[in-house]
Order: structure tokens, then C-alpha cells, then sequence
């Protein structure tokens, strides 16, 4: 290639090069009206709370006795009021959001907000397929570890989890600021089991380990086998909750009982009780181990300490929710009810005016008078259905 060429290309390349400056100017002119339009929204947000807070304010005084009219109107009003905070909420899903103390601690003040929604579902999507191979590595660490006790393969299995429960509640952080409505006892229940792990880890090899260890890996690989079923059963559930629009497309599968999981977990359920029930065994086992053998080091209470917290909030979670479940799968059974006999009553109301057509039409009536005998007989029946 002769020099007048490889100038001719570096003349075409300089054009293409103008033209990269223009689109990167364009660029950075498109990133500053998004800052100030973000602002704008976010100063628009803060002023529509504080109108509504004045008029939810002013609407206290409308408590006592009044009018039917003026109740109606105070109640429309209310409507309204949680109406727009919903769509509030929706709006700040697509405006960048502050990080919380836990992640400013961490990774310090850097914006962890996901504006594209397909790039929050990716995150959310990737998150499941970490915690579904860690699960799976887990259980085979444990299982390994039932068969050989060497302790190099003990610590690696116990810094597992604790990197595992460190990178979980920092994923989980970032996608509460991305809008999963992860929230409660499943979050606190990541950050106890990071400390507990952290324990086990400093935990010193001698008598009172050896006697908790078998017990520890088979609690292991139980919890594994019961979160690799749960996780199948939550994934597929999630599926099918948010193609019907019932679900958020932020909602993630954790461990526990959550109150969207209620159809078909029927199988579930004695599993989670007799890993909670595991737990509480656990913590009884460290408590004895405590004071026989002699000399026990701090972390066999530690530890003791931390099964038991464990135990008791899945255990207050889990017998929490499925009451509140039961009473509004019972509401729902009779509202369907109450709609099958509505329908039924139609139906045999419908079917007698059919009937009086026919016969009104054979003696020479005209069903106009027909119908308005039925009309006449039964019009609270016709009104209470409706």
C-alpha cells in the first residue's frame, strides 16, 4: 500500500473522528439535562408529599361525626391520597436512589442505582443463578466434608459461607435500592448468619468442635437439599405470580416462608419446620457443650446464642404468616361462595323470566307485561345481586 492511500485513510478516519466529538458531545449535553431533569423530578416529589401531607393533615379534623356527604368526600379524598403515593413510588423506581448506611459503610457514597429496567431484572436474574450455584457448592463441600475430616477442608467450606453471606447482603442492599421488596427478618437473617459464619471460622480445631462438627455438616446438607427444593418451587411460583401481574419483577427467592408462596406449599412447609427445629437442636447441643466438657471456648455459646436468634425468627416469620394466609385464603373461599349463590340466584332469575315470556306468549299476553310482573315480584333479590 503506497503512502497516498494509507493519507487518504487517515483523512476518512479524522472525518469519522469528527464525528465520534460531535456524538460524545451530544452525549455529555443529554447526561446534564438528565441530572437537572432528575433533580426537577425529585424537587417535584418532595413537593407533592408536602402537599399531601398538609391535606391529610387537614382532613383529621373531619373525624368525628358528619355528614353523609362530607364522609364520602373525605373518603374519596383518602382514596386519592394513597392512590398518588403508589404512583409516587413508581416514579422514584425510575429515579436514582440513595444507598443505605450498610452499603455506604461497604462501598462507600457511590450511586448503586439501576435506571434501565432491563438491566434490573438482569441483576435480580443474576443474583438467583449466584445463590443457586454457591447452594449447590455448598452442598457438595458439606458432603465432603462428612466423609473426610481434614480441617483444611473444614476452613474452606466455613470461609465459603462467610464470603457467601457477605456478597449476599451486599447484593441484596443494592437490589432494596433497585426496588426488591426484600425487607424484615430474611434481610436481618443474612447478616446473623454472616457473623455466625465469621464464628466457626475463628473458631479453634479441639474437643468441643470435634463433637459439634458431625452435627454442623449434616445440618448443612440438609439446609442445602431443602433451599436447592425451594428455590425451584420459588422460581417457578415467581414465574407464574408475575406473568399474572401479581408480583413485582423485583421480587427474588430467599430463604423462609414468604406470604406470596402460600399456593402449593403444602410440601414445603414440614421441611422448613424441621430445618428451624434443626436449629433450635443445634442451639441445645452448644448450650450443653457449654459446661460438659470443661473449658469451653467462647465461640460454642457464641454460637448457641446465634441458632437460637436463628430459630426463633423463622419460627415467629413462618407461624406469622401462614395464619394471616389461612384467614384470606377463608375470606377468599367465601367470597367465591357468596358469588356462586349470586350467579345461581341470577341464573334461576333469569330462567323464570324465560319461562313467563313463554307462557305469557301462549295465552296471548305480551312478555313487555310478563316482564314487568317479574320486575314487580322480585326487585330487592335483583338489586341485592347487583
Amino acid at each position: 500500500m503506497d503512502i497516498d492511500s494509507l493519507k487518504n485513510e487517515w483523512e476518512e478516519l479524522n472525518k469519522e473522528y469528527t464525528e465520534l466529538e460531535n456524538c460524545n458531545r451530544r452525549y455529555i449535553e443529554l447526561l446534564e439535562q438528565l441530572h437537572s431533569r432528575q433533580q426537577i423530578c425529585f424537587n417535584e416529589i418532595k413537593h407533592q408529599r408536602y402537599r399531601m401531607n398538609q391535606i391529610t393533615a387537614s382532613l383529621r379534623q373531619f373525624k368525628g361525626p358528619v355528614d353523609v356527604e362530607v364522609k364520602e368526600k373525605v373518603d374519596e379524598l383518602q382514596k386519592m391520597t394513597l392512590k398518588r403515593k403508589a404512583q409516587l413510588h413508581e416514579i422514584e423506581q425510575s429515579l436514582p436512589a440513595k444507598s443505605g448506611r450498610y452499603l455506604q459503610i461497604i462501598l462507600g457514597d457511590v450511586n448503586v442505582s439501576i435506571l434501565n429496567r432491563n438491566d434490573k431484572v438482569r441483576y435480580k436474574d443474576d443474583y438467583e443463578k449466584f445463590k443457586l450455584i454457591l447452594n449447590v457448592i455448598g452442598l457438595i463441600m458439606a458432603f465432603f466434608n462428612l466423609i473426610f475430616n481434614y480441617r483444611a477442608l473444614e476452613l474452606a467450606f466455613i470461609f465459603l459461607l462467610v464470603w457467601y453471606y457477605c456478597t449476599l447482603t451486599i447484593r441484596e442492599s443494592i437490589l432494596k435500592v433497585n426496588g426488591s421488596r426484600i425487607k424484615g427478618w430474611w434481610r436481618a437473617h443474612h447478616f446473623i448468619s454472616t457473623v455466625a459464619a465469621g464464628v466457626l471460622l475463628v473458631w479453634p480445631q479441639g474437643e468441643h468442635w470435634q463433637i459439634f462438627r458431625m452435627q454442623f455438616m449434616y445440618f448443612n446438607v440438609y439446609i442445602s437439599i431443602v433451599q436447592y427444593l425451594q428455590f425451584g418451587y420459588q422460581k417457578g411460583l415467581l414465574y407464574r405470580l408475575k406473568a399474572l401481574g401479581e408480583r413485582h419483577n423485583m421480587d427474588i427467592t430467599i430463604e423462609g416462608f414468604h406470604s406470596w408462596m402460600w399456593r402449593g406449599l403444602s410440601f414445603l412447609l414440614p421441611f422448613l419446620f424441621i430445618g428451624y427445629w434443626f436449629q433450635a437442636y443445634n442451639a441445645w447441643t452448644l448450650y450443653k457443650l457449654a459446661f460438659s466438657p470443661p473449658d469451653a471456648p467462647w465461640h460454642v455459646s457464641v454460637m448457641s446464642g446465634l441458632f437460637l436468634l436463628l430459630f426463633i425468627g423463622n419460627m415467629a416469620t413462618t407461624l406469622w404468616v401462614v395464619p394471616e394466609k389461612i384467614r384470606a385464603r377463608s375470606k377468599e373461599r367465601y367470597r367465591l361462595l357468596s358469588m356462586g349463590k349470586s350467579m345461581k340466584l341470577r341464573r334461576e332469575v333469569k330462567n323464570s323470566a324465560s319461562d313467563m315470556d313463554l307462557s305469557s306468549s301462549a295465552n296471548g299476553s305480551t312478555p313487555k307485561t310478563a316482564t314487568g310482573s317479574l320486575t314487580e315480584q322480585q326487585p330487592p333479590a335483583d338489586k341485592k345481586d347487583i
